[in-house]
């Protein structure tokens, strides 16, 4: 296999600094970043001796073979499918796109251009939904039937706002479905399905919540969906009070399951339940273990994300070497991230079903070619969405954004607005 370095740039600071620490432990080379924080940059680029670029254009004319989209949330794909046109393999943080159009753009980009696309999904990547995905393909529950995905990361209001440096920053305009793919990604991968339809109901702040908070969008969303198999998916996201990151799938003898607890992730420990009936002579009915990564793989124990970080640029680097999409290909990205549009929309009619396009077809994707349907700030406009079940913007008392302002200046954030 040709070993030779994969010459790689960044374009985001932020998510693009789990990348930068990964690069070498999966052979490829760091060697340019784009950013529109110039201080930061300058700083960054001469701690890494790299390139550094505020122009995107002027960073793809750089010499190197990939490009990692870790920028915002919602603005992946306009740069995922320049890179692509600009002959550059391309590896996308979450979301994939912010719209069904963009969707069908990426799809189509990915497809005309040849290069290899990877959805930076990082959570099927854990020692533990590794160990889930591993049991499921060995057969030890049988065929799925029911999947529950939780990924609930409350914070408190000074950290929000660290993370969320102005009142249009995507996370304060975020409708609480959008962000599903980390409870989402370890089902697919393990199960090898795709979601066919999905519904969804959020959960709104109740008043006086959290004051000095400045998000505009519902605290938490459950959404519901059919898998092309038949199985039912349960997916819970968002900032709800309390803490999980957790997974269950039970098929039809049994059923794997992260262990709850304390911590980001809980324990580090899976639980697999047999019905007794269903037991195999020497096959005992329940056992929680501890598992670890393959021993190919140690690196990933240094990686951030629980490891996930490692294995999403190794796949990465793998598929680039091979000529070979990876399994989180383009079709699963945008499939896994349109649950989220689509939950949205489900919400907003009082938890509809609405149909998931295959992605594959060029006649399914046609019917989504022009929607773009956006609640995000700078879409405004006849049609759109609002970004909480309220149907309008929070109102901001002026003390919560004085209270902001002043922590912003703290954390050294020069906020316009």
């Amino acid at each position: 296999m040709n070993t030779k370095k994969i010459r790689v740039g960044v374009i985001g600071l932020g998510r693009g600094g789990s990348f930068m620490r990964q690069a070498e432990a999966t052979g490829m080379e760091l060697v340019a970043i784009c950013d529109t924080w110039k201080t930061k940059l300058k700083e960054v680029g001469k701690e890494l001796k790299v390139a550094t670029y505020t122009d995107y254009d002027k960073f793809l004319e750089h010499d190197m073979d990939a490009v990692i989209t870790a920028n915002y949330f919602h603005e992946h794909a306009p740069f995922a499918i320049k890179a692509l046109k600009a002959g550059m393999h391309v590896m996308s943080e979450c979301t994939a796109c912010k719209t069904m159009s963009e969707a069908v753009a990426l799809c189509e980009a990915v497809e005309e251009s040849g290069k290899i696309y990877m959805f930076a999904e990082n959570y099927p990547y854990t020692k533990v939904t590794m160990e889930m995905a591993r049991l499921y393909k060995a057969g030890e529950i049988g065929d799925v039937l029911y999947g529950e995905g939780e990924y609930i990361h409350p914070m408190s209001v000074d950290e929000t706002l660290w993370y969320c440096p102005s009142l249009d920053h995507w996370r304060n305009n975020l409708p609480a479905t959008y962000y599903c793919t980390h409870a989402m990604a370890p089902l697919m991968v393990a199960t090898d399905t795709m979601p066919v339809s999905v519904n969804a109901l959020v959960i709104e702040a109740p008043d006086g919540y959290r004051p000095h908070a400045l998000r505009q969008g519902d605290i938490g969303s459950v959404i519901l969906c059919r898998m092309n198999n038949g199985a039912v998916f349960r997916l819970v996201q968002h900032g709800i009070p309390g803490h999980s990151v957790w997974y269950r799938m039970h098929g039809s003898r049994g059923l794997i399951e992260s262990t709850r607890g304390i911590g980001y992730w809980g324990p580090p420990t899976v639980r697999v339940s047999i019905d007794e009936w269903e037991l195999a002579p020497g096959e005992v009915a329940n056992r929680t273990y501890q598992p670890d990564f393959p021993k190919w793989a140690q690196a990933a124990a240094k990686a951030g994300h629980g490891g996930g970080d490692y294995f999403t640029s190794h796949f990465f680097a793998e598929a680039i070497r091979s000529g070979r999409q990876p399994y989180l290909n383009v079709y699963r990205g945008v499939a896994m991230s349109c649950v989220g549009i689509l939950g949205w929309k489900s919400a907003l009619k009082n938890g509809a079903p609405y149909a998931m396009p295959n992605f594959k077809s060029k006649r399914d994707r046609a019917k989504f070619a022009d929607d773009q349907w956006s609640p995000f700030p700078g879409d405004e406009g006849p049609g759109q969405p609002p970004r909480s079940i309220r149907g309008h913007d929070k109102k901001i008392a002026a003390k919560e954004l004085n209270y902001a302002r002043k922590k912003w200046s703290e954390y050294g954030f020069v906020i316009k607005d």
